[in-house]
């Protein structure tokens, strides 16, 4: 028969109090959770340290967030930078 699988939080015991730790769950499971690689699409990118992705179908290697491999400031300076081109591509 299949064990249960835990959550993440029991692995800071008391330490923190509830809050703490429910925080921490959160980011952990986002970040385990499956990410798409931006060049493929594939559901494959892993985390190899600290914002460094690398996706496992194409093996393509970006920098990302901590966390996340994509974050609000990237993706608002991805919508600065393709507006930019569009406007010198009109001109």
């Amino acid at each position: 028969m299949r064990l249960k699988k835990r959550s993440l939080g029991p692995r800071l015991r008391t330490r923190g109090g509830l809050s703490v730790r429910k925080r921490w769950t959160q980011v952990v499971m986002e970040l385990k959770r499956p990410h798409k690689c931006p060049t493929c699409g594939w559901p494959s990118l892993k985390r190899m340290s600290i914002g460094i992705w690398s996706c496992g179908n194409c093996g393509s290697r970006f920098a990302g967030g901590a966390y996340q491999p994509t974050t609000k400031t990237g993706l608002a300076s991805q919508r600065v930078a393709s507006s930019k081109t569009q406007q010198s591509a009109i001109i």
